[in-house]
């Protein structure tokens, strides 16, 4: 198992930013290298960490300085305990290293409660049914086949859904996600001073993986390139008529 995976922008190509993603429980890098990849392909300098460990917060900041190429906005993208971590380490009341996030992404926050999984087809049930992400899940022999029953501690729950971080957050929740709180998520966006709450129909724990994974992705770049406007996170495409 590698302990990180990068990708970047097709050559020729000026690179629109960074982004660091952050695993979560049983997975590793490579199962995030389909997201990866296409995130780069629009021209962004992509790194995927492996889970949050016991040194998750120096872990982090070497792997973003070790960025040689880095350039802004910088954008902190987490799946399960990576985005408990990263949503976290925001909500710390003082910045916590010289560098700092221009915004974060936070996919498939877990709730409070404890989501015990018997065996690996119910877990890949409630992570995706995507049939491509189940195969990649299946065939990675780094893959942790249980780590969804794993509690996840209590008090960066807590602090991830006690959040006034003025960081711009996207939160993506799949409707079908076992695993999610939605009530604590929609109090969390509305105690976030810069957030959008985006649910997306159909769409499992894994919601970087699953089926509408071309669209969760899609609507990520949507708010990377937000991000860079003037002003930013200002409407870029904006619909004035439709009959859907």
């Amino acid at each position: 198992m590698t302990s990180e995976r990068d990708f970047t922008a097709p050559p020729g190509l000026r690179t629109r930013g960074t982004v660091v993603v952050v695993a979560g429980r049983g997975e590793t890098p490579d199962s995030y290298a389909r997201f990866g990849a296409r995130l780069a392909a629009d021209a962004y300098r992509v790194r995927v960490l492996s889970a949050p460990s016991s040194e998750f917060a120096a872990a982090l900041g070497a792997a973003v300085s070790g960025i040689a190429d880095r350039v802004g906005p910088l954008v902190l993208v987490g799946a399960d305990t990576g985005a408990v971590a990263l949503g976290a380490l925001v909500a710390r009341p003082q910045r916590w290293a010289r560098w700092w996030p221009d915004a974060v992404v936070l996919a498939g926050l877990p709730g409070h409660d404890t989501h015990r999984v018997l065996d690996w087809d119910e877990e890949l049930d409630a992570r995706t049914h995507c049939p491509v992400h189940r195969g990649v899940l299946t065939d990675d022999p780094s893959v942790r086949p249980g780590a969804l029953a794993a509690a996840v501690p209590a008090d960066l729950l807590d602090a991830v859904y006690g959040s006034t971080a003025d960081v711009p957050h996207l939160l993506l929740v799949g409707d079908a996600d076992p695993l999610a709180d939605r009530a604590a998520l929609g109090r969390l966006a509305k105690a976030l001073p810069a957030v959008r709450l985006s649910v997306v129909r159909g769409a499992h724990h894994d919601v970087l993986n699953d089926l509408s994974h071309r669209s969760v992705a899609a609507h990520v770049v949507m708010f990377l390139e937000a991000l860079r406007g003037t002003p930013p996170l200002a409407p870029i495409v904006e619909t004035e008529t439709s009959s859907w």
